[in-house]
């Protein structure tokens, strides 16, 4: 089939642009009003478990000023009201393991998978970077009101500035390079994430060099290797739990053997970032656990991200192709067009080695149902930016995930909110709806305790006293919708795919002008055919160009014969839908 360059193919569709403009957000005010008051809640109680109806939450600025019942508390003169008569208000939710120089996509991590000689990881980095304000509006989105950043670069504490400062950006708790027993390869130099230190006096230096920066944490990368047992680098472990605890900072522990989490722990470790995935908890280490008041973050599905991807196996979540950010998404498709004589194998060979649920996954599972029984102090957290774990829309994975190891949905509920303050050590600000505390709220049409799948439709998020849309803070671009629908077409949802597009979508041929389809239903009809008899269905993306609010995309479509199908897509977007799609072959 003849390619059509990309340029010719603007020029086709250029004089009919009728001078549209590109969608845009409109932020909300970046003040608080004086008063904000929440009336007639049913307010969830995290720290007695209990669900209060007809509450009154009055705040103040950012913090919250009293709360209590609806018939006791007055009103304050002036103040702003919402009647939240039959909703459910609940605190906001915390992802307890993020990183933020990682995108989740498929380039972020080339020391686990270096693909450098197809997409630079500079090229991600500044990704990262350039897309910070996003990655905040898709965490607030969520409902996630404060991340805590496990271990990155020393940029990180200038990105916690900036966010901390932003009302528009999560509360974000960060420690800066992981002080580490083994150095991966690819990483960056200059700014490194991972630190490598081999005896106990460069980890005490590794601390005070980030005491100036004023860390929330510090973090250990206690990984063992061949011919280096777990004791031979304890007292490196040893000397940064020290030194740490010296300063006054609790210490956040990579450590995901039943030995090495053993040892940490006992040597004084607060928080273990991940699962203990090779074997099961047994009595002694569950007590040691909860003696030592041991935060235990179990990271369930971040795993399931680099298997699915590296075997471009997907079940994407509905949650990750409405939230999740569309082109790193797009990324993660991105094997089934790389020459395996660059990736180092073939990924339909791996299906047969990677399964899920794997071993590790049940062994995670009931650890994290032993420790919760235990008494265990558990928090959620996704490790999201690692490669398939999104930021933000990961969250809501992990969260059913818990679910489906036992927990119960206010045991998931006090995870994401006061057990992950308390874990840090913010409780005084942030993790209940209490007097004096940040005001960080969740406004839910439905009681999250009895569905938890109301924590996937957040319908108004209070962030330090400013009320946020969710749709407002996610309103599409036209570059979105269209990766947007390319994605669900890759992964063959057929709702997600569907979903960007007007009711009254019109695809023509460009050539002849004739009305290919009309409609949604004629969409579907045509589309969930093709969906369920092609499943090695993947369009690649060439190329693309964007001129005001239409999108023209250069695409390669293989699975459906034995040659690729080559064609130029033209989106044209009005009020936030794509309304028109003219194909050129």
């Amino acid at each position: 089939m003849k390619k059509i360059p990309l340029l010719w193919a603007a020029a086709l569709v250029a004089y009919a642009l009728p001078g549209y403009t590109q969608s845009t957000t409109t932020p909300p005010a970046n003040n608080a009003p004086s008063a904000l008051c929440i009336t007639h809640a049913n307010l969830i109680d995290v720290n007695s478990n209990k669900t209060l109806a007809d509450q009154t939450i009055v705040i103040e600025h950012d913090r919250i000023l009293a709360t209590g019942s609806s018939k006791k508390l007055k009103v304050p003169a002036g103040a702003v009201v919402i009647d939240a008569t039959g909703k459910y208000v609940m605190p906001g939710m915390t992802d307890a393991h993020i990183h933020f120089f990682q995108t989740g996509g498929l380039y972020t991590r080339p020391d686990g998978l270096n693909l450098m000689a197809v997409y630079p990881y500079e090229k991600d980095q500044q990704w990262a970077k350039e897309h910070l304000a996003d990655m905040m509006a898709r965490y607030l989105a969520c409902g996630i009101t404060t991340v805590a950043d496990v271990g990155g670069p020393f940029s990180n504490f200038a990105i916690r500035d900036k966010v901390n400062a932003d009302p528009l950006a999560t509360n974000a708790w960060v420690t800066g390079p992981l002080i580490s027993t083994y150095l991966p390869p690819n990483l960056d130099k200059k700014d490194p994430p991972i630190v490598k230190v081999t005896s106990p006096e460069e980890a005490r230096e590794l601390v005070q060099k980030q005491l100036p920066y004023k860390p929330d944490f510090i973090k250990i990368w206690y990984i063992v290797v061949p011919g280096m047992p777990a004791e031979s680098t304890l007292p490196i472990v040893k000397a940064t739990i020290d030194e740490s605890h010296a300063h006054g900072l609790k210490v956040a522990v990579h450590a995901t053997q039943y030995e090495t989490a053993k040892l940490a722990v006992t040597a004084g470790a607060d928080i273990l970032v991940h699962s203990v995935d090779d074997k099961v908890l047994d009595n002694e280490m569950l007590q040691l656990l909860k003696n030592k008041h041991t935060v235990y973050i179990p990271t369930l599905t971040v795993m399931h991200g680099y298997k699915r991807a590296f075997t471009q196996q997907f079940d994407f979540p509905a949650h990750d192709l409405a939230y999740g950010d569309p082109f790193m998404l797009g990324t993660l498709t991105d094997l089934q067009h790389i020459d395996k004589k660059v990736t180092g194998f073939d990924y339909k060979s791996l299906r047969s080695r990677h399964v899920i649920p794997s071993k590790e996954d049940t062994v995670m599972r009931t650890n994290l149902q032993l420790a919760q029984q235990a008494g265990v102090n558990v928090v959620a957290g996704t490790d999201a930016g690692n490669i398939g774990t999104l930021h933000a829309s990961s969250f809501f994975t992990e969260l059913q995930a818990m679910q489906r190891a036992g927990l119960s949905n206010r045991e998931i509920i006090r995870s994401a909110t006061i057990n992950a303050a308390k874990g840090f050590g913010k409780d005084g600000d942030y993790g209940s709806i209490e007097k004096g505390k940040i005001a960080d709220l969740l406004i839910l049409d439905k009681d999250p305790a009895q569905d938890l799948n109301a924590l996937a439709d957040v319908q108004t998020v209070i962030h330090r006293g400013i009320q946020l849309q969710p749709k407002e803070l996610l309103k599409p671009t036209p570059a979105i919708l269209v990766q947007q629908q390319l994605n669900a077409y890759n992964a063959r949802n057929i709702e997600a795919f569907l979903a960007p597009y007007s009711d009254s979508i019109a695809i023509y041929d460009q050539a002849s002008g004739k009305l290919l389809m009309q409609g949604k239903e004629q969409m579907r009809q045509r589309y969930a055919g093709i969906f369920d008899r092609t499943k090695e269905l993947h369009c690649q993306l060439v190329n693309r160009m964007l001129l005001g609010n239409t999108v023209i995309d250069q695409e390669s479509i293989t699975g459906m014969g034995e040659k690729p199908v080559e064609a130029i897509a033209v989106y044209t977007i009005e009020n936030d839908k794509i309304v028109k799609v003219a194909f050129i072959r």
